[in-house]
């Protein structure tokens, strides 16, 4: 799930509201709604993937509230509670094999190309044309990860600032206003300077702020790889497989 810029904790106090709401409700309600959720995160896997990561953060949470509805209604023995036990084996192997089905990566299928009209070649140059359609190579950037100082100077003159709030936080101020907080020291720049993108506190994953457009995204559980023609690919994992910031964002290619 995305917390809202510096309100972690409001996140998990909402995590554990939802995990009450479901062990007070009838255990069949709660059943309903996470098979609801189930069902989002299906839809949204291959649309946006912030959203069917929130669907899945709501699953895994409401999975044992519901279970303890349906102790609570067998009686609250020593029965009912092997039951929700058994449940909650078999309900978190459905969410991972979920979860492994829906985001591994498929390649697409390539396109059938049809034989032009006319003599056939020579089969020596059958034998030295290339085979299948013409291959992109990606090269990434590595981006230049820097520690903030009060005041510092990005390539193009544009001086922005850093302020210490917590240990390991703090706030970033820009020309014109702009800040985000809750941040850590730890940035970089990308090519030509029209991106800026920060650590979110332990690692937990970016901030990214397009400076050209005035957007900015943050986003937990990724992490920046690398540019490429000036945009930012990113991974769920240091060592996972990079993906344009569109595909991240569920939206089209500019």
């Amino acid at each position: 799930m995305i917390a809202p810029p510096g309100h972690g904790a409001a996140v998990w106090l909402l995590l554990a509201g939802w995990v009450v709401l479901l062990a007070l409700l009838p255990w069949w309600l709660g059943l309903a709604l996470l098979i609801l959720l189930a069902a989002a995160v299906v839809y949204y896997a291959h649309r946006s993937a912030s959203l069917a990561e929130s669907c899945g953060t709501a699953l895994k949470w409401g999975l044992p509230g519901c279970l303890f509805a349906v102790q609570r209604a067998l009686g609250g023995d020593l029965l009912a509670w092997g039951a929700a036990l058994l449940g909650a084996l078999v309900g978190f192997s459905l969410v991972a094999l979920l979860e492994s089905l829906l985001f591994r990566r498929h390649a697409p299928a390539p396109k059938v190309a049809h034989a032009p009209s006319g003599p056939m070649p020579e089969w020596k140059d059958m034998a030295m044309a290339p085979i299948g359609p013409p291959g992109h190579i990606i090269e990434l950037e590595r981006p230049d990860w820097q520690e903030a100082q009060a005041t510092q100077t990005d390539s193009r003159g544009r001086t922005f600032g850093y302020e210490t709030e917590t240990a390991g936080q703090g706030i970033y101020r820009f020309e014109g206003g702009r800040q985000f907080e809750g941040l850590s020291a730890r940035y970089t720049i990308g090519p030509h300077g029209r991106w800026f993108v920060a650590n979110l506190p332990k690692g937990e994953g970016n901030l990214l702020y397009d400076r050209r457009t005035g957007r900015a995204w943050r986003l937990r559980h990724w992490q920046l790889c690398g540019w490429e023609d000036e945009m930012p690919w990113l991974s769920r994992q240091v060592d996972g497989v990079p993906v344009p910031l569109h595909e991240v964002l569920g939206q089209p290619a500019d």
